[in-house]
């Protein structure tokens, strides 16, 4: 498996953010008034319409390779379609990660309607794939090493409420290749997810490194 990343420069990226940010964040906006909507027929018929010219203009021209992509400047893996973290990704909370100089990470975001599971709570689901990334990057260093999700288990305290939250993680050791991490998700009332997970670097990368 090849191990080199193509490089996105810093102005590059601001360019990028600069142009698709609004859209994305936009496409969002549709998802919530989507399901809360209660229009007539016709109005949804003409809601239709311009979904399908919106379609038809974006589709001109659309990436065919999914390289994966390194900030020049920062050296951070840069992620347009993760369901966690994309920053093109509208089903994205966005979850913005922060790294700490002991290597922990956290996240604070806001989940809305569109991941909701019982009434006014967040689905398990997504706690789940927010825990799930936010493990596999303190794992991963920041996502700069390759460490995939061996397993992992979580506690659902209580129901998470929607609004307002902030992941957290931590690597409790690490054996071979081998990583344990464990984290948190959290309302302002404290834990309502606990998750601990084992992060694997697989034989190709291990192979990769005895030959360096």
């Amino acid at each position: 498996m090849d191990l080199t990343f193509d490089t996105i420069s810093a102005e590059e990226y601001d360019e990028h953010r600069r142009r698709f940010d609004p859209l994305t964040d936009a496409l969002r906006a549709l998802i919530d008034v989507g399901i809360h909507t209660d229009v007539d027929d016709s109005t949804v018929l003409l809601a239709l319409e311009h979904l399908e010219e919106a379609h038809a203009l974006l589709e001109q021209k659309v990436r065919t390779t999914r390289s994966t992509l390194r900030h020049a400047d920062t050296g951070r893996a840069v992620v347009w379609g993760n369901p966690a973290i994309g920053l093109r990704n509208a089903i994205a909370p966005p979850m913005e990660v922060h790294r700490e100089p002991d290597g922990s990470c956290w996240s604070e975001f806001t989940l809305g309607p569109m991941y909701e599971g019982p009434p006014g709570r967040v689905h398990g689901g997504i706690c789940a794939l927010l825990l799930d990334h936010l493990l596999g990057e303190v794992a991963s260093e920041g996502l700069n090493l390759p460490k995939f999700t061996g397993t992992i288990s979580l506690r659902y305290v209580r129901g998470t409420p929607l609004g307002p939250l902030r992941a957290e993680g931590f690597v409790e050791r690490s054996e071979g290749a081998k990583t344990f991490a464990r984290g948190y998700l959290k309302d302002a009332d404290g834990a309502t997810v606990e998750a601990e997970g084992v992060f694997i670097m697989p034989a190709w990368a291990r192979d990769a490194g005895r030959s360096a």
